[in-house]
């Protein structure tokens, strides 16, 4: 009730900019600080979310009729009340009795997000989300991952193209390849070998503090996200990972590819990313801020603009609108 009701007003307040990354939660550490003895475990995380999106959708979408609210002078009256229904909810994880205390917003629903690639997680994905952040560290794994998610998309009778799929991805960009590289060296001067294995542990939920660079990741199945173990063994089993490499790829930028060059070369391999592995675009991490984000601006933008694969202005209207071009209302 409180989360709907703060995010319908977001989205009053944006005038229809909201989105909402949905995230079950991985850490035991997050879950003891919320409240809980310890962590739910992966494949419940997901039933949970399942019956919030069932509540969430009766608060959002089937509590106020879209002409429930009149605003008419002359008779005084605000709302018609007929028009307006109670939510009564009793679910096994939650219970809600009550009406939604907003009305409508320009999108009701915020823009759905999500970034689960396990197969609760994909599955969660096909029925709910109009857009799926993806982190692979090569093209093979994401392929796979575009296509089970795109087939879980079209299980839930959906239109395979109808979810967007943003691939995690660094880039540092120089004026020329040269300089790039420098930029890159200059960053791993910085980078922590024991703060990238601390990240991962956290992720995985496995600790890597007494092994040693030359070992290899195994794969292990616990409690934590499935697909940060995955996608460095069994999603690839052509690629073998040690220790010292997956702390190496993820030190500057995280889990996601790392591009460096010039414009035109990163420009030539976003193009063959996005060619090879079904994705629609990109979600971009940084090495360092602003730099990183105003070398993208600065150097790489005008190359997309010139080979007409990147917008010169905004799609006017409401986010989903700005991503889709079609209606402001959740169509699922």
């Amino acid at each position: 009730y409180l989360f709907a009701r703060r995010m319908s007003t977001l989205d009053h307040l944006s005038r229809g900019r909201v989105g909402w990354n949905i995230v079950t939660g991985y850490l035991n550490s997050a879950a003891k600080a919320s409240g809980a003895k310890a962590q739910t475990g992966h494949d419940t995380r997901y039933e949970i979310a399942e019956e919030y999106m069932e509540l969430m959708y009766k608060l959002w979408e089937g509590c106020w009729e879209e002409d429930a609210v009149e605003r008419n002078v002359e008779t005084g009256v605000y709302i018609n009340p007929a028009k307006v229904h109670a939510v009564d909810h009793d679910g096994q994880y939650f219970q809600l009795k009550g009406i939604h205390l907003s009305e409508p917003s320009l999108q009701r629903t915020p823009v759905l997000y999500q970034a689960g690639a396990s197969p609760k997680g994909q599955a969660f994905a096909g029925r709910h989300a109009e857009c799926v952040f993806a982190s692979s560290p090569t093209k093979t794994v994401l392929a796979a991952t575009v296509k089970k998610l795109r087939a879980a998309t079209v299980a839930e009778g959906r239109s395979r193209d109808s979810v967007a799929v943003f691939g995690m991805m660094t880039l540092i960009v120089g004026r020329t390849d040269a300089e790039a590289e420098e930029k890159l060296a200059e960053y791993k001067r910085y980078a922590s070998y024991e703060g990238a294995l601390t990240l991962m542990s956290g992720w995985t939920g496995i600790d890597f503090a007494s092994c040693d660079p030359g070992d290899t990741i195994k794969h292990i199945r616990n409690d934590s996200m499935h697909t940060a173990i995955d996608r460095f063994t069994i999603s690839d089993p052509n690629r073998v990972w040690t220790v010292g490499e997956v702390a190496e790829h993820i030190a500057v930028g995280g889990s996601g590819p790392l591009i460096v060059g010039s414009a035109q070369r990163v420009a030539d391999e976003l193009q063959q990313w996005i060619e090879e592995t079904d994705i629609d675009g990109f979600n971009l991490a940084y090495a360092v801020a602003p730099d990183t984000i105003k070398d993208i601006v600065e150097l790489l933008v005008p190359v997309l603009q010139e080979r007409g694969i990147y917008k010169t202005e905004y799609t006017p209207g409401t986010l989903r609108e700005k991503l889709f071009n079609q209606n402001r209302l959740l169509q699922h």
